[in-house]
């Protein structure tokens, strides 16, 4: 497989199984994204809502919903905002689920890990 002609980002964890198999799928494809470790470099606001655009998904469905953290906040109840909930995300970026590959204008979370090859 060739290099996308548009630009290939990885949103990564690289303490996360899933992430890793994602990444090493890509490199097995002969394909080098940016790798965005996102809980070092979390994305802002505009950056998670245009995430969720080129998903297809609201914030709770990107959302980690087994994290601790989830329920310590009250994420369960469903009381919050969409707002809020992104918000709640680039102030705590364990929230997000991951890996999230972009590519272009799309976007795909690798779980399954080949998921992501449909946006390639």
């Amino acid at each position: 497989m060739t290099q996308p002609k548009t630009p290939l980002r990885i949103y990564h964890n690289p303490r996360c199984s899933k992430s890793r198999e994602t990444l090493e799928l890509l490199h097995s494809r002969g394909l080098e994204p940016e790798v965005i470790e996102y809980l070092k470099e979390p994305p802002d606001e505009s950056t998670l809502e245009q995430l969720l655009r080129q998903l297809g998904l609201e914030p709770r469905a990107l959302m980690r919903q087994k994290e601790d953290l989830y329920t310590a906040l009250g994420l369960d109840k469903g009381t919050h905002t969409r707002q809020e909930l992104i918000r709640l995300m680039v102030q705590h970026p364990v929230l997000i689920e991951r890996p999230i590959v972009v590519c272009g204008e799309r976007a795909r979370l690798g779980r399954p890990p080949e998921q992501v090859l449909e946006i390639l």
